[in-house]
């Protein structure tokens, strides 16, 4: 793991965003953490996510060409991480959105921004069901020059899905074809949580989660 990793875990603390206790998941499991991204929800925040995106994709070694943010949550992410890649690491890189709703005066339509084209990363908070990835994809048919190669979340809670022996990032990797970038794992997590004396209690429980629920 790496220091901003270590660091963006203890961010996420400090920000209430990764949360321990005894939470209800939309899966009806019991789950004894939570990841809150709704949190980030301040300039700092933006700021932070932006490099955090950015390092994870250069880390990955996947070839793009631009960012590509899909409404509504992805929007603020691709301006954060085009601005992080341009002021930290020196590389400029286009960006685009898409509007739910297509604009019928102006230059209308429902992209805004660079046009589409070359490798296209999307960035997203969260992936689950591949809901923004099948919206992108619908998207990039009508732009043959673009093709989708990855998308960067912000976390992989390396569980199974209810009717699979996969994880909901492992899924959509084999039924898409592409691949999804977490900044962070749950075995990072808990990994820098053990060496954390105020949160090393809900460790256990997290280990019995992890053994019920995990993929490798």
């Amino acid at each position: 793991m790496q220091n901003w990793q270590q660091e963006f875990i203890d961010f996420s603390i400090s920000k209430n965003v990764l949360q321990f206790g005894d939470f209800t998941l939309k899966s009806g499991r019991q789950s004894p953490y939570f990841f809150n991204a709704g949190h980030f929800d301040d300039g700092l925040s933006q700021q932070k996510l932006g490099e955090i995106y950015a390092q994870t994709l250069l880390d990955s070694g996947v070839e793009f060409d631009m960012i590509f943010g899909p409404a509504y949550k992805g929007i603020p992410l691709a301006t954060s991480t085009v601005y992080a890649l341009s002021a930290k690491h020196d590389r400029n890189v286009p960006f685009a959105f898409n509007r739910k709703e297509a604009k019928e005066h102006g230059e209308g339509g429902n992209l805004v921004g660079a046009p589409l084209q070359g490798n296209v990363v999307l960035v997203d908070d969260v992936i689950t069901a591949g809901t923004a990835i099948r919206e992108t994809l619908a998207i990039l048919e009508h732009h043959p020059k673009a093709t989708l190669v990855a998308a960067v979340v912000l976390i992989d809670r390396m569980e199974r899905l209810a009717d699979s022996e996969l994880s909901a990032i492992q899924s959509l990797e084999r039924d898409f074809g592409l691949r999804i970038l977490p900044a962070i794992r749950l075995d990072q997590i808990m990994a820098h949580i053990a060496t954390k004396p105020a949160f090393a209690e809900f460790l256990p429980q997290m280990e019995d989660y992890r053994q019920k629920h995990g993929v490798a």
